[in-house]
């Protein structure tokens, strides 16, 4: 896809720069002087990095691919296994869900600064309790179940039971996901892994979302609960009887 082809995808699609940079992890500079016509001639790794925004999910995994090795077979959505995701380039991050190829944006500052107080808080609580938990920040590979289709990242995984854990990452479902949301993974996070979680035997899920200044918990055992709270609230923890998290001290 070259320039002028994203300009005119830009435009139908209605994003802005600021979307566009925060989509790709393109710097907004770079954007908006390719997009304001003073930068022509790109890098090849920031038209590619551009390039996933625009194009459809089977056009830029297949030019990804192509781009890796021309070993490399490009599948039909819902045929993919673990073994292609391996066989994506090191620099892409990607999740696969029953058998769908999903790629990542890279995380803005503020989803990581997030993400860093909440692991280091769970982490802390786990120690000063001699807890047998362990919380993993992502990148931390989570194979949801027994078959070679589904693979993912969750931003935060807290696993307690230690046969799940191998120098691999996680093989069954963590006890409590955190994601935290991006523009890029709205639909992911509300929909498509809410069901799957569930599904799978995650015991407790919690969107955070900055943009909202949101945060749902979900309770999948027992009698189900789903509890909404806002980024200033004391939110309990459903899988231990005495750990609340106080956002409004995170200064987030």
């Amino acid at each position: 896809m070259n320039i002028q082809e994203m300009k005119e995808k830009k435009k139908e699609k209605g994003y802005t720069n600021e979307q566009i940079a925060e989509l790709s992890g393109v710097p907004l500079g770079t954007v908006q002087k390719i997009f304001g016509g003073t930068t022509t001639s790109p890098r090849y790794d920031t038209l590619k990095a551009l390039e996933k925004i625009f194009l459809p999910m089977e056009r830029y995994y297949a030019s990804v691919v192509k781009d890796a090795s021309a070993a490399y077979t490009v599948k039909r959505q819902g045929e993919y296994t673990v073994e292609d995701y391996y066989a994506l380039p090191d620099e892409q991050r990607a999740e696969l869900i029953d058998g769908h190829m999903y790629m990542m944006a890279p995380p803005s500052r503020k989803h990581q600064r997030i993400s860093t107080r909440l692991v280091s808080i769970i982490d802390r609580y786990i120690e000063e309790h001699k807890g047998k938990c362990e919380v993993y920040a992502a990148p931390f590979a989570v194979y949801l179940d027994e078959r070679s289709n589904t693979y993912v990242e969750p931003d935060i995984s807290v696993i307690c039971d230690p046969d799940k854990l191998d120098d691999r990452g996680c093989k069954g479902a963590p006890d409590w996901i955190i994601e935290i949301v991006s523009p890029a993974s709205k639909k992911m996070d509300y929909l498509l892994k809410l069901l799957k979680y569930r599904f799978a035997g995650v015991k407790e899920y919690w969107i955070v979302d900055p943009e909202k200044n949101r945060v749902i918990v979900y309770n999948f055992t027992g009698d189900e609960s789903v509890n909404d709270y806002t980024l200033q609230d004391f939110v309990k923890v459903g899988i231990y009887e005495d750990f609340v998290i106080d956002f409004g001290s995170m200064e987030l």
